[in-house]
């Protein structure tokens, strides 16, 4: 009778163990929102490919959203998601070719999908093209041999046995808010780990999913910027990609116009030395 008692709460034991960790290979959770379901909700069709080629007035407003994820777990806060465009927008407030840059809360995108709903919300903040930010995040803990001492429940509490990887992938796409056409996009990724103990495993990987996003957001706006310079040159070479041209009383192409001024200054001070001498 004891030995049966005896093998009755070894079995409890083992069972509230596996409540705290999954021996069969981990825990594994993810978040991610994608751009075709927000661009063509309840699996719509596509469309057929619009040829109107793309007009841009120079300089652009701009505005710059995440693409609403499925679910709220695992994602970043909204503060956070905020925080980061505001990072990615600094690094372009400044340039020549941007008048605004617009912020977006992703709840707008919630409630008005599809192209149509972009295209509203694009308006309702008055930008002509729009940056869409999706992502797609996966965390992984896993343990190594040590985590047999998670059974002692000292061990849990101080044995680093759980290995921590969370892996992030982010891509921007930029549209044309007229003709709803895609005119580049820009990716980027980083792979965090770190170890840590039974107890320690969720705030790890909750500081793992941030600096994953950080990270990955970094890398995104470096290749961001490098597409928009492409780009630029694309539209020189194809004009079928895009037209673009200066608003009017806007002072773009401010670098030509200054070589003129200079141009003619030097040429008005030459004639006047040449009357002189």
């Amino acid at each position: 009778m004891r030995k049966i008692l005896l093998l009755a709460l070894l079995s409890l034991a083992l069972v509230g163990c596996s409540s705290l960790w999954n021996w069969s290979g981990g825990n594994r959770s993810g978040a991610s929102s994608s751009l075709v379901d927000y661009l063509y909700p309840g699996g719509q069709i596509p469309p057929a490919f619009d040829e109107t080629i793309p007009y841009l007035e120079l300089p652009l407003r701009a505005g710059i959203a995440f693409v609403p994820g499925q679910s709220s777990y695992g994602t970043i806060s909204e503060a956070t998601r905020m925080q980061l465009l505001e990072q990615v927008k600094a690094q372009f407030v400044d340039r020549e070719y941007n008048s605004q840059i617009e912020v977006i809360p992703d709840t707008y995108l919630r409630s008005s999908k599809g192209i149509s709903g972009m295209q509203q919300v694009a308006r309702l903040y008055g930008v002509d093209v729009m940056a869409l930010v999706s992502y797609d995040q996966v965390a992984v803990s896993e343990e190594n041999t040590s985590g047999i001492l998670y059974w002692t429940i000292v061990g849990a509490y101080v044995i680093k046995a759980t290995s921590n990887e969370v892996q992030t992938f982010v891509d921007t796409a930029v549209f044309d808010v007229d003709t709803g056409r895609l005119l580049f996009r820009a990716p980027g990724a980083d792979t965090t780990s770190d170890r840590s103990t039974l107890v320690e495993a969720g705030e790890t990987v909750r500081r793992a999913r941030d600096a994953g996003f950080s990270a990955a957001m970094e890398q995104m706006t470096v290749n961001l910027s490098a597409e928009l310079e492409q780009f630029q040159e694309r539209i020189k070479s194809d004009p079928t990609v895009a037209q673009a041209e200066w608003r009017p009383g806007s002072g773009g192409g401010g670098s030509a116009a200054w070589l003129i001024l200079i141009l003619a200054a030097a040429t008005a001070v030459a004639r006047r030395n040449a009357r002189s001498a």
